[in-house]
């Protein structure tokens, strides 16, 4: 959902509520400036409320928080059954070499035992969070040239108290600070971690020369280089707003940190919430012919010119990008292949509406969603809008199994 106050940003959604009704996509969503309303769907942000203060909220029943560590998990036990899958844990990539023969050879060795093994692969694919900057350019592929990095942190205010936790279900959006980057957009979050459901704030930007969280202070000495050099200076005169962002927030005491979460919870009591650190991310720098270099918020696909490596550079891919972005990498690196009938068979039964533009057909949004729902043991979705005119604002929000819906 969307939480808004103040007289600019409640008529900026407002506009944005009416114009993705015409949106298959966005059927159900519901607009409520009411009180009483609001407080249906968000009882605990409610709470000590100033009852004159203007608010808007958007609120959609459609929502599943993804466990990717459990997703994992399976598809590797899946995998391990196979004769030709082999995981190696605890393992550092210490060199990747182009070979005549146009395979990829990888060193790496076993942080336990130290000992080292090279293995040879026709194709080469580098997905390794903050990793990625330095392998691809391990790799010598000319592409790699064109990317830097700048390594952004974040923290969350989190509580743990079960009576707070269960009186919020959802994640409540607000609206990003001027010079603030997408992904930080704070929002009030139900996360349910090893079982137990939590509340998380934030985030909160950190910042570190680390590329990783466990990483190393010389992580951003090390991957600029001569090519990247000018394109990560440019970028830093350019983007002025996000070094004062980001400033801000390292100057921010616990006291400011509290007191962004009560503009959320306004009942909110510190002795039930701690400060807690999350990863890194590694945002793009690109350079660009134009401006010399251009900061890039979305995760991006690198590979060499002949398929046979590719990497992902960028903030990680969530819940609504990974899909896409695995699909972005299959027709970028394997295009010959992905348009084979057999490719394309196998593609649809792993995505159904693959190919289909669902933007434009209700019909099949309708179908996806009750599939979906029926396979993960979600809520029913709501009917899907065909018209392209909103509903009456601020109906009775539809009955949910919040268990269910977490999808864990």
């Amino acid at each position: 959902m969307s939480f808004v106050w103040g007289d600019n940003n409640i008529q900026f959604l407002r506009k944005r509520y009416a114009a993705l009704q015409a949106s298959p996509l966005f059927s159900g969503m519901q607009y409520s400036e009411d009180h009483e309303q609001i407080k249906k769907w968000v009882p605990l942000m409610m709470e000590g409320r100033d009852p004159a203060q203007k608010l808007a909220v958007t609120w959609s029943p459609i929502g599943t928080d993804v466990n990717f560590g459990e997703i994992t998990r399976q598809f590797v036990g899946n995998l391990k059954t196979k004769s030709n899958f082999n995981l190696q844990l605890s393992s550092e990539v210490e060199d990747i070499t182009h070979n005549d023969d146009g395979t990829w050879r990888v060193k790496y060795k076993n942080l336990k035992d130290g000992t080292t093994t090279e293995t040879d692969t026709k194709f080469l694919f580098i997905g390794a969070g903050g990793a990625a900057l330095h392998l691809l350019q391990e790799s010598g592929i000319p592409e790699a040239k064109e990317y830097g990095g700048f390594p952004v942190g974040g923290s969350w205010l989190v509580t743990e108290n079960q009576d707070l936790a269960m009186q919020h279900m959802g994640k409540a959006y607000g609206i990003a600070s001027t010079g603030a980057p997408p992904m930080s957009v704070p929002h009030l979050d139900t996360r349910v971690l090893d079982g137990k459901r939590v509340i998380l704030f934030g985030p909160f930007a950190t910042v570190s020369t680390k590329f990783l969280k466990n990483g190393s202070y010389f992580d951003l000495l090390t991957s600029t280089t001569t090519h990247n050099v000018w394109p990560m200076t440019r970028v830093g005169i350019e983007q002025y707003p996000l070094i004062e962002y980001l400033a801000g927030q390292v100057m921010m005491s616990d006291d400011d940190r509290f007191a962004a979460l009560q503009q959320y919870f306004p009942n909110a009591k510190k002795e039930d919430w701690r400060l807690m650190q999350a990863g890194q991310r590694v945002q793009i720098i690109k350079r660009d012919e134009e401006k010399g270099g251009v900061l890039k918020l979305g995760t991006e696909i690198v590979a060499s010119k002949d398929g046979s490596i590719a990497g992902l550079l960028g903030a990680s891919p969530g819940a609504s990008t990974a899909a896409p972005i695995m699909l972005g990498v299959l027709e970028k690196v394997f295009k010959d292949k992905v348009a084979t009938p057999a490719w394309q068979e196998k593609l649809r039964q792993i995505v159904p509406s693959y190919g289909t533009k669902l933007n434009n057909n209700p019909d099949r949004v309708a179908e996806e969603w009750a599939y979906t729902a029926e396979v993960l043991q979600l809520t029913p979705p709501p009917p899907v809008n065909k018209t392209g005119t909103a509903p009456t604002p601020a109906a009775q929000p539809a009955k949910s199994n919040p268990a269910s819906d977490m999808a864990l």
